[in-house]
């Protein structure tokens, strides 16, 4: 349905294709495994592991460590955002159906409800969460894909009418992962990149950034020099919590 390769069906321990009419290949539609991704002229932002699509009218955001390495990007258009992600899953397996159970579980460790309803993208999660600014609302997607998992979830207006934001749908179902051929444990992140000329910026900004920190650390220490050292100090002492493992399959 969301343009994946289609998976091999087993029946009686013999591995056969699925017939695919002409009809079915037309009305398949994204997100794309990039081995039957579309020959099109949509604009699509090349993050390496997952090319998204960026028209006009519609703001992509990143956040990235200083190596240019993409933890998250969002999608915003007009009161509505998605954020996207895609993790490495299972060759012979959905995983969404599990996905769900936990985000279930989760949200309900912390308060919060769910509610699973039917969308254009299938079997759906609603969340409502209660936070500082009262009860938020998000709306969780899945895509099981040939060893790749995309996870998509809309905020603000989108969460609650999902047809608030055609243009982000479209981004959605728009979207190719390049999935690689490299081993992965279930559920790691696919490793996303800024593009060269995006990444050459984004490391002149932060020098900039850590030189006038360096300038304003030196005035500093010049006026009180053992404030300075103590505050270094316990920087360097400080340790940060490791990050839990990943499940593996």
């Amino acid at each position: 349905m969301f343009g994946r390769r289609r998976r091999r069906e087993v029946e009686n321990d013999e591995i056969t294709e699925p017939t695919v009419t002409e009809d079915e290949t037309a009305d398949e539609v994204g997100p794309f495994d990039s081995d039957s991704a579309p020959d099109d002229d949509v604009r699509r932002l090349d993050l390496g592991s997952m090319r998204v699509p960026t028209p006009a009218g519609v703001e992509a955001r990143m956040q990235t460590d200083d190596k240019g390495n993409v933890r998250q990007i969002t999608l915003i258009h007009d009161n509505s955002a998605v954020q996207i992600g895609v993790f490495a899953a299972p060759r012979t397996e959905d995983i969404w159906e599990e996905v769900r159970e936990e985000i279930n579980a989760s949200v309900a460790k912390q308060g919060g409800k769910t509610e699973e309803i039917e969308g254009d993208f299938g079997t759906e999660l609603l969340v409502r969460a209660t936070g500082p600014k009262g009860t938020v609302a998000s709306r969780f997607v899945g895509i099981d894909g040939p060893r790749w998992f995309l996870r998509a979830v809309f905020q603000g207006a989108m969460a609650l009418e999902p047809t608030a934001s055609p243009l982000l749908n479209d981004c959605v179902r728009g979207v190719v992962v390049e999935r690689g051929n490299q081993a992965m444990p279930v559920l790691e992140a696919l490793p996303l990149k800024l593009p060269a000329n995006m990444a050459e910026q984004a490391k002149a900004k932060l020098a900039a950034e850590r030189g006038g920190a360096a300038t304003n650390a030196t005035a500093t220490g010049g006026m009180n020099g053992s404030n300075s050292a103590a505050a270094r100090g316990a920087g360097a002492g400080a340790k940060r919590k490791p990050s839990p493992k990943p499940k593996r399959r």
